[in-house]
């Protein structure tokens, strides 16, 4: 079970860093489009659809990452009082009642759209240039995929969690700014000392 979470873990980052150049690209592309419309007075037809299409593409494919970096938001107050077994025993049962029931419809639906606009050869309405937007509609389903992957790899952290009484730990590949900054320096108490 562990080395099952560890892969779809894997898979996840992998994916997000792979659409993580996504903002190079919107950045390549903003900055090109600025140059063109505000220095030469020619504002590019594809810009727009290119903003929302890689944005798009970015927030829907980070998120099995930030599920398997347990990184949504949620209102933890009550939680992070109780043990760890009752914490795996109520996401377990909040992932069976709401989580998968979404996911499930997100991946149904996502390939209905996707299906239906490779088979017309769907363009985008707001485009002169007539940007296909098929390509967007598919990151639906794949996402709904990748989240229904990561939520199988965290209901067997659950599992694993009830059975030992202790969380898995997560694997660390960022680590934000602050987290730095105490290992590095300390506390400003240690710090005074």
């Amino acid at each position: 079970m562990v080395g099952y979470i560890r892969w779809i873990d894997g898979l996840s980052k992998a994916l997000a860093h792979s659409f993580g150049w996504c903002i190079v690209m919107l950045t390549l592309g903003t900055c090109y489009e600025v140059f063109m419309r505000y220095v030469l007075n020619e504002p590019t037809s594809w810009a727009y659809d290119m903003s929302y299409m890689f944005y798009g593409a970015l927030f829907m494919m980070a998120g099995a990452y930030t599920l398997s970096k347990n990184a949504h938001v949620r209102g933890d107050f009550i939680y992070r009082k109780w043990s760890p077994t009752t914490q795996a025993k109520v996401e377990l049962t909040l992932y069976v009642l709401f989580f998968f029931p979404g996911i499930l419809a997100l991946v149904l639906t996502g390939a209905t759209y996707a299906l239906e606009s490779m088979r017309i050869q769907e363009v985008s309405v707001n485009s002169p240039a007539g940007v296909p937007v098929w390509p967007l509609k598919a990151i639906i389903f794949f996402a709904g995929v990748s989240l229904l992957l990561a939520g199988s790899a965290e209901v067997c952290r659950c599992l694993h969690c009830i059975k030992t009484g202790v969380w898995l730990d997560r694997d660390e590949d960022i680590k934000e700014l602050e987290q730095i900054l105490l290992e590095t320096y300390g506390t400003d108490q240690e710090a005074r000392k």
